[in-house]
């Protein structure tokens, strides 16, 4: 049985296929064809499962020449139909490679075109260096000018004096002169003889041999004597093809350092632009600190730190010192690119250490630590506000009686192409104390100087006027006393361009280059030009003055100035290097330190104040604020009882002596009702006039003052009290308290109401008659107790007590007793006695005192009679307010007919209403307006005293406080080294 599988074959050759097949494989049936066309044969492939060939030629049908067909075997295979199987196998393996090369070969295309696309992208992003094209002279020219130089080299005559010794460059150093100079024999001529270190040059080896200094001669025609060979002067056309070629190759070189330039000018640019575009995309996301900036925070953290375990800052950063005038500001605003710091003419203007931390930025911005003020250093106006701020800031930092100050100002400088480091502007060292100055200026300028040098990992800038006499230089004795060995500084020259003007000699310049002239070593020696005397010159043009200056200075074009040597770009290349190298050698033992401080410190607190939390002093300060200020609180939950007692109770002791003295006393003396009124009306009036009511706002004052201070000082009999928080509750309570004013129209208002309560006579009912009287005696028997206390104090103890206690009467109050006892009988012959005694009366007194053999004189008398006659009154007052209890119904009559005269009780229920009300009122503006008042001026005060560091210094005291600061202090350090190691150990794994 046959069945075909095509479509396309079925009913045009299906018999034919069918005999076919059925002939030449009869145990097989077709289950698969494929067809191919061809105009000749058709070809019969069975493809059995047993994977044996069989090849079919049929005969010819249109369309068709090749047919594959799949068979499924019917037989069991024999050896023949194995080794056709086998033969299948590996025409099958062949196939399926063939299908692989097919991949290979389109994977191999399109990888060349992507790797095209990727060369060309490269290529396109390389610099443009047609430049070069100019410079770089053809084949034929260079060869021709390598042959002269060669011609010119053999006729070359050096004289015999020694001003080659020690100053012929190096092999290395020529290399690194012409960096772009191929390698090729043809040059090494120039190299020959140039010894391969920095030793003292005594000899050469030329292309005649080797050739001493100290043979060779200057008179022309002597012979050599390493050669035999006779000298040939140098003519005048070949000096001038020498001078030539020399100047066009240090032209050559400048060219190629200002394309460096323009180079590096491009790519802050293109930093910029990049910086610029990842501050828009990152303003969402959180700012990431840079690397330096996070150092910076960690010396920040180090200032002013309380050494108590002997721990020292001794983490890098970049001092820079110098004699006063010679430079250092100016050439630490060329490094930061920036003119931010006041000039003056001469005069001391840096007087306290500038912390300025140096890092790129896409703007040129600079910022103090405590503020979030930016100032734009391209903007002229900005400049000079900036210079301005830190002038203030250092004058307010000196004390009285002071020229400079140990605070740091710091501030922060970030712009493009600025390098990372930290450095510290130090005032400049004087010789002279000046009229003004304080007179141990000088000691201190040098002391702090040498603070900050005294770090081991302190990088010195040592700044030199090059337009002085180098003997003159102070600094440099001070720089070679700290660091003997030069390992940790950097020598700047500046001025340079006025040392040539003034024809300073070269070698001596070379000499102090060469750390040859000073006492002092340093790892590198360089020369600057830092302005040309204005003020107003920019940065840029600076920046030009001193790259023309150099290419044409003859300190350069002799070679005493080398060119890794000058500007202040190569400067500052070289000291962030020296900054970062520092750093990363320095960091991590710094860190182990604090590390081990922290687990001092932390055992210490275990050991002391285990039970407690450690809180710093300001957190301290936040715990006392939030009770302080719950207490404030508590004072709207007063009730109005309880205000109003107090401010009547307060009321009626301030005013009582008042009433009593100036008021009721004189009166009571008054011969009718009528004249009681009167005066007592006049006395009332005036007193509401000018004293009640500001003596009521004083008296409510006081009173909420006292309520304030109950509840601020209500925990200090418990036995838990923390004593800690004393000090300060005390000074914010007594500042609240001096801050807190009564509103002034609270008396005017307050007047009026009172002048109407004191006017109205009217009692209305026998409760109010009663409350009157009630009053009336309170205060009538107060003053009769302290009235015989006054009494008993004249004239001594009792005879009980006298007896019991052992005590004894003096002569004087002996006196008393016999004068009292004169006194006595005046008061009981006259009832209606005046307050004052006659002169009859004392002279009668006196005689009979003189009959007992008691001498006294009149004064005398009259003290005793005081207090006498003040209890006899308060005793009649008392028994007339007995005798007006049943008197209420006679006042509603007017007291016509009986007899009574209650006038004194209506004054005192005046006086009762208007301290009712005065309560009251003042009572409605505590609650109402004075105590929110204070409460504001409490938590004003709290704010005032939390940014007053050294007043918190003060109210927070003991070694509590102390260890936690320090614990706080030293774990922030801690961490905020071991953040910058770890990110500067991320930076070098990029």
């Amino acid at each position: 049985m046959i069945r075909v599988l095509s479509g396309k074959f079925g009913q045009q050759c299906g018999q034919q296929l069918r005999l076919a097949v059925h002939k030449r494989a009869p145990d097989h049936h077709v289950t698969k064809a494929t067809l191919s066309s061809s105009p000749t044969t058709v070809s019969l492939r069975l493809l059995p499962s047993s994977r044996n060939l069989i090849n079919i030629q049929a005969a010819n049908y249109s369309g068709f020449s090749k047919m594959y067909l799949c068979v499924r075997p019917r037989v069991i295979l024999n050896d023949s139909n194995m080794r056709a199987m086998s033969s299948m196998m590996r025409v099958r393996s062949l196939l399926k490679v063939f299908k692989i090369r097919y991949l290979v070969i389109g994977g191999a295309v399109a990888g060349g075109v992507t790797l095209k696309s990727t060369y060309n992208s490269w290529i396109d992003k390389l610099p443009d260096l047609s430049w070069m094209e100019k410079y770089t002279p053809d084949n034929a020219t260079f060869r021709h000018a390598v042959a002269e130089m060669k011609k010119l080299a053999g006729h070359i005559h050096l004289p015999d004096k020694g001003w080659l010794k020690g100053t012929m460059p190096t092999k290395d150093t020529v290399r690194s002169w012409m960096p772009e100079m191929p390698q090729d024999p043809m040059f090494e001529f120039m190299y020959q003889g140039l010894p391969e270190g920095r030793e003292n040059i005594t000899s050469f080896k030329g292309k005649k041999g080797q050739v001493t200094l100290s043979s060779l001669q200057a008179d022309e025609g002597t012979e050599d004597k390493s050669t035999g060979l006779p000298k040939v002067p140098l003519g005048a056309s070949d000096k001038d093809k020498l001078e030539k070629a020399t100047e066009e190759f240090l032209e050559t070189q400048l060219r190629y350092q200002r394309e460096i330039e323009r180079l590096e000018r491009d790519n802050r640019r293109l930093k910029k632009s990049l910086l610029l575009r990842g501050d828009k995309q990152s303003r969402v996301r959180k700012e990431k600190m840079s690397l330096i900036d996070m150092y910076s925070e960690v010396l920040d953290e180090l200032v002013g730190f309380d050494d108590s375990y002997q721990m020292q800052d001794h983490l890098p950063r970049v001092v820079v010192v110098g004699d006063q005038s010679a430079g250092k500001t100016s050439v630490l605003e060329m490094i930061a690119q920036a003119r931010i710091f006041p000039r003056g003419s001469g005069e001391m203007m840096t007087r306290s250490p500038v912390k300025v931390t140096l890092s790129e930025g896409p703007q040129h911005v600079a910022q103090f630590k405590d503020s979030n003020r930016e100032f734009d250093l391209s903007k002229e106006t900005e400049l000079k506000a900036l210079r301005q701020e830190i002038e203030l800031r250092m004058k307010n930092s000196v004390q009285q009686g002071q020229t400079i100050s140990t605070d740091v100002i710091s501030l922060s400088v970030r712009g493009p192409g600025i390098q990372r480091m930290v450095l510290v502007d130090l005032p400049g060292i004087i010789s002279t104390v000046t009229t003004g100055m304080a007179p141990d200026t000088k000691d201190s300028i040098q002391k702090l100087s040498k603070m900050y040098m005294n770090n081991p990992n302190a990088i010195i800038l040592c700044i030199q006027d090059g337009a002085i006499d180098a003997e003159r230089s102070i600094v440099t004795d001070i720089v070679s006393e700290i660091d003997p060995l030069g390992k940790r500084t950097i020598f700047v020259l500046t001025k340079v361009d006025l040392a040539e003007r003034n024809s300073t000699n070269p070698s001596r310049i070379q000499q102090i280059l060469a750390g040859k002239l000073f006492p002092m070593k340093a790892l590198g020696y360089f020369a600057v030009v830092t302005g040309k005397g204005n003020t107003t010159d920019s940065i840029s043009t600076i920046k030009q003055y001193e790259e023309h200056f150099f290419r044409g200075s003859q300190l350069f074009k002799s070679g005493t100035l080398k060119p890794s040597q000058m500007t202040t770009q190569n400067l500052s290349f070289a000291v962030s290097d020296c900054f970062w190298k520092m750093v990363q050698d320095s960091v991590t033992q710094q860190a182990d330190i604090y590390k081990a401080s922290r687990f001092n410190l932390e055992t210490e607190w275990k050991n002391n104040f285990s039970r407690l939390r450690e809180l710093d002093r300001d957190e301290l300060f936040e715990k006392a604020k939030g009770e302080i200020l719950d207490e404030v609180l508590c004072l709207s939950e007063i009730p109005p009882k309880r205000w109003e007692e107090a401010l009547s109770r307060v009321l009626w002791e301030r005013m009582s002596g008042y009433v009593f003295e100036n008021i009721f006393l004189p009166a009571a003396q008054s011969p009718d009702a009528g004249t009681f009124n009167t005066t007592v009306d006049i006395k009332l009036r005036h007193w509401a006039d000018q004293q009640l009511p500001k003596k009521s706002v004083e008296v409510a004052l006081e009173t909420l003052v006292d309520e304030f201070s109950k509840l601020v000082d209500k925990d200090r009999s418990k036995s838990n009290h923390d004593t800690l928080f004393d000090d300060v509750k005390s000074a914010v309570k007594q500042e609240g308290i001096n801050r807190h004013k009564w509103q002034e129209q609270a008396a005017d208002s307050l007047r009026v109401m009172q002048l109407n309560a004191l006017e109205d006579r009217s009692v209305h009912d026998k409760q109010q008659w009663d409350s009157a009287i009630h009053f009336m005696e309170s205060v009538l028997k107060n003053r009769l107790q302290e009235t015989e206390g006054r009494i008993q104090e004249l004239i001594g103890p009792g005879s009980a007590e006298r007896w019991v206690y052992w005590k004894s009467l003096t002569p004087e109050q002996n006196n008393r007793r016999h004068a009292r006892e004169e006194l006595e009988k005046l008061l009981q012959a006259s009832e209606k006695h005046t307050p004052v005694l006659s002169s009859d009366e004392v002279t009668a007194v006196k005689k009979n005192l003189e009959t007992r053999t008691v001498n006294v004189d009149s004064e005398f008398i009259r003290e005793t009679w005081h207090p006498l006659y003040r209890k006899y009154f308060l005793q009649r007052a008392i028994g007339k307010a007995q005798e007006c209890r049943r008197g209420f119904f006679h006042y509603q009559r007017g007291f016509s007919d009986s007899g009574l005269e209650c006038n004194d009780i209506v004054l005192f229920w005046r006086i009762q209403k208007m301290l009712q009300l005065t309560s009251n009122v003042l009572r409605q503006q505590i609650m109402n307006t004075e105590a929110s008042r204070l409460e504001k001026e409490v938590k004003q005060v709290l704010e005032d005293f939390g940014d007053d560091h050294d007043l918190k210094t003060r109210l927070l005291t003991g070694r509590r406080v102390d260890l936690a600061e320090e614990l706080k202090r030293v774990r922030k350090i801690q961490e905020k080294l071991e953040d910058f190691i770890a990110a500067l150990n991320k930076e070098k794994t990029r």
